[in-house]
């Protein structure tokens, strides 16, 4: 185990890797709250830059064999996943989240169970 004056720095300098490895996967917070919720390519680049992120984490507290790496590491990947799922999830017309499938880029789509019709939205006569 480092000493604290040393398991500090290193444990912000993770919490800073994290934050570059979500950077450069997915695009702004700003700009997810935009799109339409559930996008699969938003959600995809989230998934990927989770699991590297963590991978990091694990990696760097491992070597380092230190429980303070992997407490701050660990906390910056959950915040910065739930940040961006948030994100991912609210409809930009109503600015309230959207249970998945309902309403999202995906719903119309038949892998996800939904029913698709050809008098989709068709009013009764």
């Amino acid at each position: 185990m480092l000493r604290p004056e040393v398991s500090l720095p290193i444990a912000a300098a993770t919490a800073t890797i994290v934050f570059g490895i979500y950077q450069t996967h997915l695009p702004t917070v700003a700009e997810t709250r935009v799109t339409q919720p559930g996008h699969p390519a938003i959600q995809s680049s989230r998934k990927t830059a989770t699991w590297e992120a963590a991978a990091v984490v694990a990696g760097i507290s491992l070597l380092a064999a230190d429980p303070t790496i992997f407490i701050v590491g660990g906390a910056m990947v959950v915040a910065l996943d739930m940040i961006h799922r948030h994100a991912d999830a609210v409809n930009p017309a109503t600015n309230k989240i959207v249970a998945s499938g309902e309403g999202s880029a995906t719903a119309a789509y038949p892998g996800n169970g939904a029913a698709v019709s050809n008098d989709a939205g068709a009013q009764g006569s």
